[in-house]
């Protein structure tokens, strides 16, 4: 639980395995994330074309996820894992090579996101579905805590890693080394020994299993309050995030090296959230959902600074603290959603989380990208974080009010 310091899934070699191999794919999925976006935004200098390719990234996720979820549920999930990191390594292989033959233009970075998210709804109810099986059922809380902990901090760190790499060493070669970092969670999954879910006496079909964990999910209050938390987050923060290369070179014309910093101080950010979480006293731990609500009031609250400041260094504070909120609120709901469920349901209902967090990232870029092309950053993110911040207190106020 967090707020508990559980490493009892480290003593799992099966699960300590599957946790390094995992932090060099997580990386180089996030790293391959910030890359195709400073290449959008060099090649069109537009921030709709930015907010364009996340969304059609992350999008496929809202739609594919679930579907993916039944199967996952169905599936030797180790295999499943296999294939989805070969085909994440076989698109970024593609994308440098279209780099290497300097033909990249635009419907390439279409091409490549499109595909990449197909690929992500998969990836998933796959990752979220694979560590509580490595670990003895009791051991499951430290193993999801420590999964979802490597998930969101990556997803800060990865970024900052991309970015520094397009500062030192070009866009190409960065891409090569981060399709190689892929390689050793390959290794690894044929490697481990992963518990098959418990078969069911009889099936619903799969229609019917879709609707089953529909149903499971959306009809506990805990697991509906964490989705409707994980979408405000997801859409303002992680959504003003997406839009890095914006901030970076269309604001600040820092270029490729302000976006290294700027990505560098969004990965600490999120280190530092990750640890902090580890040493939470566990009486607050207990109160999960509310403290993830307050943290993310937080976060939108960074956002209407980042979009009035005109100090560099601020900009860079500013972006370290969103990124500790995204990453903190994240791994509390994620958290409080894996150990409310079974190994049986687990696929379908982690693949709903993927949807709503992932796919309100992608509607967030989106509409925020255009949204800075008519408005500019300093409105569109101001008004932005008011929405924000009127969401989540009327999520709160209905809570207490209620209770």
């Amino acid at each position: 639980m967090v707020g508990q310091v559980n490493l009892s899934a480290l003593n799992s070699r099966n699960f300590r395995l599957y946790l390094a191999g995992n932090l060099f794919a997580l990386n180089a999925m996030w790293m391959l994330r910030i890359i195709v976006g400073w290449l959008a935004w060099d090649l069109t200098g537009s921030a709709s074309f930015v907010g364009l390719i996340a969304l059609v990234y992350f999008l496929p996720t809202m739609f594919l996820g679930p579907l993916f979820g039944v199967l996952i549920d169905r599936s030797d999930v180790r295999r499943a894992a296999i294939v989805v990191q070969a085909l994440f390594l076989c698109a970024a292989l593609g994308l440098w090579f279209v780099q290497h033959l300097e033909i990249l233009g635009a419907p390439h970075l279409l091409t490549y996101s499109l595909a990449a998210g197909m690929i992500m709804s998969a990836h998933g109810p796959v990752r979220m579905s694979m560590a509580p099986r490595l670990v003895a059922s009791n051991d499951i809380p430290s193993a999801v805590n420590f999964a979802s902990l490597a998930y969101n901090v990556s997803r800060m760190t990865g970024p900052a890693i991309g970015g520094w790499a397009i500062a030192e060493i070009g866009t190409g070669p960065a891409t090569l080394v981060t399709a190689l970092c892929y390689l050793p969670f390959l290794v690894a999954l044929s490697l481990l020994r992963v518990r098959q879910a418990a078969t069911m006496p009889s099936k619903p079909g799969f229609l019917g299993e879709l609707a089953e964990g529909a149903k499971f999910a959306f009809g506990d209050a805990g697991i509906r309050a964490a989705l409707a938390l994980a979408a405000i987050a997801s859409i303002f923060i992680l959504g003003s995030l997406e839009i890095l290369p914006v901030i970076a070179d269309g604001v600040f014309a820092k270029g490729a090296a302000g976006l290294g910093l700027l990505t560098a101080s969004s990965g600490l950010g999120a280190i530092v959230a990750g640890l902090g979480l580890v040493l939470l006293p566990s009486a607050i731990g207990r109160n999960r959902l509310p403290l993830a609500a307050a943290i993310s009031m937080f976060g939108v609250a960074c956002i209407a600074g980042l979009g009035l400041t005109a100090s560099w260094p601020a900009a860079i504070g500013l972006v370290a603290a969103m990124s500790a909120a995204a990453a903190a609120s994240g791994i509390i709901c994620q958290s409080a959603i894996q150990t409310r469920i079974g190994d049986g349901m687990r696929g379908r209902v982690m693949s709903m989380w993927a949807s709503v967090a992932i796919g309100s990232s992608a509607m967030g870029a989106a509409v925020l990208g255009i949204a800075v092309e008519i408005l500019g950053l300093g409105v569109t993110l101001t008004f932005g974080a008011v929405s924000a911040g009127l969401l989540l207190a009327a999520g709160l106020f209905r809570r207490y009010w209620k209770s």
